[in-house]
């Protein structure tokens, strides 16, 4: 995920922001939020359902269908139709879902919204437990990167709460994904790094009593 040259290079970043904080920062790189294989199913259970109107519209094909088990001498009973239409229906779904297997082409097909949420979620998990009441002061900020939903998420402790806007973090993840989207996810993390230990120094400037409480280099999952 990152290149030791990246790793280094963000890791820097952490330890200057610190060094003008109280606040401890922590990166986190993940490939993606969700594999979203109920995305796969939906997909698959909403192209099952039409396959009964598909037929009604071009009942020509429903014929063929019926062909390829009826020998025609006979009007088709009931049962023979439901069977039919019901394995029809069950080879659209593997079709879909067998489309839809590899992650990325899945995520291409989930609404933004849907995205976010769940790279937030994600982002909140990986707070818990890697920075969530772990500093004396409460002054955690996570900034976790989730690539193949080219979205980015911070989250901060009960002591930034209030005295940080969310408007804040948010220009502070725009200056990073420029850099992301050239592939340079070293220098993207650091830039953010850079902007969000300005605003920490503003609010939490560095004391005496201040220890480095979590770990600088980046975490790639």
């Amino acid at each position: 995920m990152l290149s030791e040259a990246d790793s280094d290079l963000v890791t820097a970043a952490v330890a200057r922001a610190e060094a003008a904080t109280d606040a401890e920062i922590v990166t986190i790189v993940a490939p993606r939020s969700d594999d979203y294989r109920d995305v796969a199913l939906w997909f698959g259970a909403g192209a099952m359902l039409l396959v009964p109107l598909f037929v009604a519209l071009f009942p020509g094909l429903g014929l063929k269908l019926l062909a390829l088990v009826h020998d025609g001498w006979s009007a088709p009973g009931e049962d023979l139709i439901l069977g039919v239409l019901m394995i029809a229906q069950i080879l659209v779904f593997a079709l879909v879902v067998a489309l839809l297997g590899p992650v990325k082409r899945r995520i291409a097909l989930v609404p933004k919204g849907i995205r976010h949420a769940r790279v937030r979620a994600r982002a909140v998990l990986l707070f818990r437990v890697a920075a969530e009441r772990r500093t004396d002061s409460r002054y955690g900020v996570l900034l976790y990167l989730s690539q193949d939903e080219h979205m980015a998420e911070i989250v901060a402790d009960s002591g930034l709460t209030g005295k940080v806007g969310p408007e804040t973090w948010g220009r502070a993840m725009a200056v990073m994904l420029p850099y992301v989207a050239d592939g340079r996810i070293g220098d993207g993390l650091s830039a953010a790094v850079e902007r969000i230990g300005l605003v920490l120094s503003q609010h939490f400037p560095k004391t005496a009593a201040d220890t480095n409480e979590l770990p600088d280099r980046p975490i790639s999952l």
